[in-house]
This record gives structure tokens, C-alpha cells and sequence, in this order.
């Protein structure tokens, strides 16, 4: 194996074996900076050792006694041998037992502290998904920056601040209790859905999708629904995110243009992956709990999915979901997909009219899809001229550079 080749095998194990890692290592040392910094030294020690002696059978027990053995030494030099040797003794494995038995003992549990830790409420949505995809997505910064299109200082900025936030609010080190638990799943379900729609529906930049945060926000909540497997929304999360990601190709033209949904080519949607988000639905509906935002849009997503042709799309059942989803999460973007809903259900105008009533509340006054939408709607009445405007006022707002582009030719095609 050449050395190129070996660092390709080891960045791979460590992209599975580093939230394991570092979950445990917080457990251990309650210490999100001192978790990462023994984590990384771990990982020095596999580039030196792995290309010459082999990968080792079990690499996150590896990994795990190398970061323990520097634990160790690293409170010997902070004089805390005395108070923290017997803590970490009693979770040391013997570095010659190739099975490591107990180093999985409790792997769940540390991915899910460390789940709770990253999307802790204390935070923001923004530090949230950056600590997320730091911790549980083994990402480093200028990748994270990359991806969101910011500048890596303000990426490594948000996450000083995040772990200085949980420090500061002392923040356990701990699975929560069921009711403490009911009330903080929320937050982690909303940053890993803002993962999966900053990589579906790009927000700034030249690209429409970024695939690979789709990735990681579907694999980290399968991983979720590996660990609570009886939450009917976490389920209801996951089956969102694999339906909408199956049309992902689809949503692209051969120039990297915009192609709406009803205008894409079905066969193109990946029904492997639509069938994984159908069974994750139908295992969230069987827990027998009311439904809750992400189940509901789940079930919107699989209308969509179920109908072969855009012409078999059951509207009446998308507008009946989105109105129980105005009542489940009454947001203003919940209101415009409704609008979107009652237009093709019962007609343009009808659309339009709450199209309308969004744009007097003016809380979507910057939204590009507002103006967007009433410009799709005011094209099926053959109001060109208000449907141009309406689609030009929604290129001036749009971030995405692919998404101007396209209004902006829609807009030209409202002039005859």
C-alpha cells in the first residue's frame, strides 16, 4: 500500500471511528476541546503507525486506547493524576487485547451525549449544525466553511464560542432523562434538517445542491433512529430527508438549471431510496403518537413520491397535510407550501389569495419564494405582466446564483 493509499484508508476509518471517539472521550474527560485535542493525537499516532504495521483489526479500539494513554499523561502533567488516573483506569482496556470488548459497551450512549451536547438549546441554529458537523460528521473547519460558503474564520469562531457556551452553562455530560429528553430532542432534529436543506436547496453560491451534506444529515439521523428507536419524529426526520433526497438528481438540468418538480423526469428519482424513506414513514406512523412537523411533511413528500406522473399527484391530500401542518408548526413558510397546495387543489386563484395575505403580514418580505410563488400563480390566471414583476422582485432577493438565473428567465418568458 503506498503512503497516498494509506492516508486514504486512514481518513476513511476516521471519519467512522471519530464521533465514536470523540463521544467517549467527552464522556471520560467533560471536556469538549480537551475530547478533540486527545482524539487528534490519536490520529497523528495511526499516520505514523498504520501504513508500516497494517490497519488493525478493530481501528476504533485502537484509536481509543491511543487517546486514553494520552489522557492519562495529560493529567500527569496537569498534577489531576491523583483525582482522574482512577476514572479513567477503571475504563482503560488492555492495549494488547485485540477485541476490546468494553470500548462498545457504551457507544450509543456516547453518540447520543454527544448529540444532546452539539444541538444543546443554549445555542444558536448556526452553531448548532457547525459543532454537528464538527463532532458527528468528523468535518473539519475550512470543510464546514466550504460547504456553507463562509469564510473559515467565522465557522471557527461559531464553534469557540459554541463549546465556550456549553462550558459556561455547564452543560452535563449526559444522556437527558425522558422528559428532559422529549423537551431537547427538537433542537437536534432542527440542526440536522438545516444540514439536509443547506445541501438540497443551497442557499448562496453557484451549485443548487451540495450532495454531501444531504449525506451526512440522512446518516446522522439514521444513526438518531438507530438510537431511539420508539421517537416517531425522529423516524418521521429521516423518511423526509431520504424522499426529498431521491429527487435530487431530477432536480438538476444538463446545464446545472433549476427543474421544478413537476417538470422533472421521475425516472430519474433513486426508488431505492424512496423506499427507504416509505418504510421509515410507515414506522413512524405505527408508533401510534400524533403526528408531528417532520412526520407530516414526510407524508407530503410520499404523496409525491407514490405518483408516478405529475398528473397523479394527489393535491387534495398535500393541501388536508399542509393545513394539519399549519396547525402542528403555524409558520409563514408553512403558509406559502399550503398556498402552493390549494393552488393546484382548487385553483390558482385560491392560491393566490393566500399568497396575498402572506404579502401584507410581510413576514416573508425577504423571502425569495414568496415573490416566487405568486409569480407561478399569476402565470396560470395569464396575468404576464404581474407574474414578470413578481418573478424579477424574486431574482432580486434570491442568494443562489443558479436560483436568479432561473426567475430571471421565467420572468422572460412572461413576456409574451
Amino acid at each position: 500500500m503506498s503512503a497516498a493509499e494509506a492516508r486514504r484508508a486512514i481518513e476513511a476509518v476516521w471519519g467512522i471511528e471519530s464521533p465514536r471517539l470523540l463521544g467517549a472521550l467527552a464522556r471520560v474527560v467533560r471536556d469538549i476541546d480537551l475530547a478533540e485535542e486527545l482524539a487528534a493525537d490519536a490520529f497523528v499516532a495511526a499516520l505514523a503507525q498504520w501504513p508500516n504495521e497494517g490497519i488493525p483489526r478493530n481501528p476504533g479500539a485502537w484509536l481509543m486506547s491511543v487517546a486514553k494513554r494520552r489522557a492519562i499523561d495529560r493529567f500527569r502533567r496537569d498534577a489531576l493524576l491523583e483525582r482522574k488516573h482512577e476514572q479513567l483506569g477503571l475504563e482503560m482496556v488492555p492495549f494488547e487485547d485485540p477485541d476490546f470488548a468494553a470500548l462498545d459497551d457504551d457507544v450509543g450512549d456516547d453518540l447520543l451525549r454527544l448529540m444532546f451536547i452539539a444541538c444543546h438549546s443554549v445555542l444558536s441554529p448556526d452553531a448548532r449544525v457547525a459543532l454537528t458537523l464538527r463532532l458527528l460528521g468528523g468535518l473539519s473547519t475550512p470543510e464546514i466553511a466550504r460547504a456553507f460558503l463562509v469564510s473559515e474564520a467565522t465557522v471557527a469562531q461559531r464553534i469557540v464560542r459554541a463549546k465556550r457556551t456549553i462550558a459556561e452553562a455547564r452543560v452535563p455530560y449526559e444522556v437527558p432523562d425522558a422528559h428532559e429528553r422529549a423537551k431537547r430532542l427538537p433542537s437536534i432534529l432542527e440542526a440536522i434538517y438545516l444540514i439536509f436543506n443547506e445541501g438540497y436547496s443551497a442557499s448562496a453560491g453557484d451549485d443548487i445542491l451540495r450532495p454531501a451534506l444531504c449525506e451526512e444529515a440522512i446518516r446522522l439521523g439514521c444513526v438518531l433512529a438507530h438510537m431511539l428507536p420508539d421517537d416517531a419524529e425522529v423516524h418521521g426526520l429521516v423518511a423526509l430527508m431520504e424522499i426529498q433526497g431521491s429527487r435530487s438528481k431530477a432536480r438538476v438540468g444538463p446545464s446545472g438549471e433549476h427543474v421544478l418538480l413537476l417538470d422533472q423526469d421521475r425516472a430519474r428519482w433513486d426508488y431505492m431510496l424512496i423506499g427507504r424513506g416509505l418504510a421509515a414513514l410507515e414506522r413512524a406512523q405505527q408508533l401510534g403518537t400524533p403526528f408531528g412537523p417532520y412526520t407530516l411533511q414526510a407524508a407530503i413528500a410520499a404523496c409525491h413520491a407514490r405518483a408516478r406522473t405529475a398528473a397523479q399527484t394527489d393535491w387534495q391530500r398535500i393541501a388536508a397535510l399542509y393545513d394539519a401542518l399549519a396547525q402542528v408548526a403555524p409558520t409563514p413558510v408553512v403558509e406559502l407550501n399550503r398556498a402552493v397546495a390549494v393552488g393546484m387543489a382548487f385553483g390558482p386563484s385560491f392560491g393566490l389569495e393566500l399568497v396575498d395575505a402572506l404579502e401584507t403580514e410581510g413576514a416573508l418580505k425577504s423571502y425569495h419564494l414568496l415573490p416566487s410563488v405568486r409569480g407561478d400563480l399569476l402565470q396560470k390566471l395569464g396575468r404576464l405582466s404581474e407574474a414578470r414583476a413578481a418573478f424579477e422582485r424574486a431574482a432580486a432577493l434570491a442568494q443562489n446564483a443558479r436560483d436568479r438565473e432561473f426567475l430571471l428567465e421565467r420572468a422572460a418568458r412572461c413576456r409574451f
